[in-house]
């Protein structure tokens, strides 16, 4: 017979959801792994950023908007199969229950989610938080603020851990290769930003 083909390969959007406290390597570490599986990486301060422009940090419209794009990404990019690398700073006006919508955002199209936790000593936390390279994204760069922040670290709301990483004992390139391992992740083609 003409025309018979092998079996179709189901393709699964997965959301690599990395998490932590500032500086603990999230945007470092998931380049390091868009690099590795094509995956394009959605980071926490592109949407703050955008909204920044707009309402202020902490602001109803701020909270309400980011978290209902947050989860707008995810939703669509499940329904589309486009797997990708999400990161996230704990922190307090992140309204209660996020992880889990995100979670039902993706499940409910038929994607997974797997949460990656990166810690970071508090030493070699103060030690990267003031690096030039932070200033990109309007990040945290003072000690004496991450000091202040850090200590209600305990009250605020921790996503779950599928996997953790001490990023100060594991390199970004040795930690992305440990995430696509414990995940059996699949490389892709990369995103095509602007086709021709």
């Amino acid at each position: 017979m003409s025309g018979v083909s092998g079996p179709e390969t189901i393709v699964i959007m997965d959301l690599i959801f990395v998490h932590g406290r500032a500086a603990a390597g999230k945007l470092t570490t998931a380049r390091a792994l868009g690099s590795v599986l094509g995956y394009p990486v959605f980071h926490n301060h592109l949407v703050v950023d955008t909204l920044t422009t707009v309402f202020p940090f902490g602001s109803e419209p701020f909270v309400r908007l980011r978290d209902q794009m947050w989860l707008s990404v995810f939703a669509d990019a499940a329904r589309a199969d486009t797997s990708l690398i999400f990161t996230f700073a704990p922190e307090s006006t992140v309204p209660a229950g996020f992880p889990d919508r995100a979670r039902t955002a993706v499940e409910d199209e038929g994607g997974k989610i797997h949460f990656v936790h990166l810690v970071v000593s508090d030493t070699e936390q103060e030690q990267r938080v003031v690096a030039e390279g932070r200033k990109e994204f309007h990040k945290l760069t003072d000690v004496d603020i991450l000091r202040t922040i850090r200590a209600f670290d305990d009250t605020v709301e921790q996503p779950p851990a599928d996997l953790e990483i001490d990023t100060g004992k594991s390199d970004p390139e040795t930690s992305a290769a440990t995430i696509a391992a414990h995940f059996s992740l699949t490389p892709r083609p990369p995103i095509v930003r602007f086709p021709s």
